[in-house]
């Protein structure tokens, strides 16, 4: 009984191979899952020039993950066709989930500064002297008008923690919108990382700031 069933079942599936190479035009043999072509990934890049005023300090400052709301915790580029209504690009994705990409950004910004002795993500396990909460909470292009291109909106929402305390010691939003200037999706990322590089921008300018003014004495060179 057993080597019957073993027979029938390599039949069935040479038949079935049989079938997916015989009949190509059978979409719903070919169509498999993971058959499909792959999407195209796209990166940002971080900032690497800052106002010459911007404080340096002698602290450790770890970055934790953004938080996001569920439409924008993804790897998929998201458009808004209105305020209410949230969809994606087909067959683009960025090269991580929105959060983590942008906390890897903050991360390399803070680095290019050459303002902080040393700053990481919150998974290396840093001792830090202060932590940075982000939320992620505007991150999409807006189709609000029809037959023009969109509009890239950024906004991210910072909260400066210094330890161990556990204390809030500054907050603040920074947003940028940038009007595509076409709309295919070499233009539409390419104003994503615009505004996005101005957000990072203002967003290392303003910590630094801030922990120049909240640390000790001894925490400032």
């Amino acid at each position: 009984m057993t080597s019957q069933l073993v027979s029938r079942a390599a039949w069935v599936r040479a038949f079935l191979l049989l079938l997916l190479f015989a009949v190509p035009g059978c979409s719903g043999l070919v169509n498999l899952p993971g058959s499909g072509p792959a999407p195209d990934l796209y990166d940002l890049t971080p900032k690497s020039s800052f106002a010459s005023e911007t404080p340096a300090v002698d602290v450790q400052l770890v970055i934790e993950v953004p938080t996001a709301p569920r439409g924008l915790d993804t790897d998929r580029i998201a458009l808004r066709p209105a305020p209410t209504q949230i969809k994606y690009f087909a067959g683009s994705r960025w090269s991580d989930r929105a959060p983590k990409m942008v906390q890897t950004l903050l991360v390399e910004s803070f680095e290019n500064s050459g303002k902080i002795v040393a700053v990481g993500p919150q998974a290396v396990g840093l001792r830090s002297d202060y932590v940075l909460k982000t939320d992620l909470r505007e991150f999409q292009a807006e189709y609000f008008e029809t037959e023009t291109p969109p509009d890239i909106r950024v906004r991210l929402n910072l909260k400066l923690i210094k330890m161990p305390d556990a204390r809030i010691v500054a907050s603040q939003n920074f947003e940028r919108v940038i009007t595509a200037p076409g709309n295919n999706t070499a233009n539409i990322v390419s104003s994503f990382d615009a505004a996005l590089g101005k957000v990072l921008r203002r967003s290392v300018e303003w910590s630094l700031q801030e922990i120049d003014r909240t640390a000790t004495p001894a925490g400032i060179r």
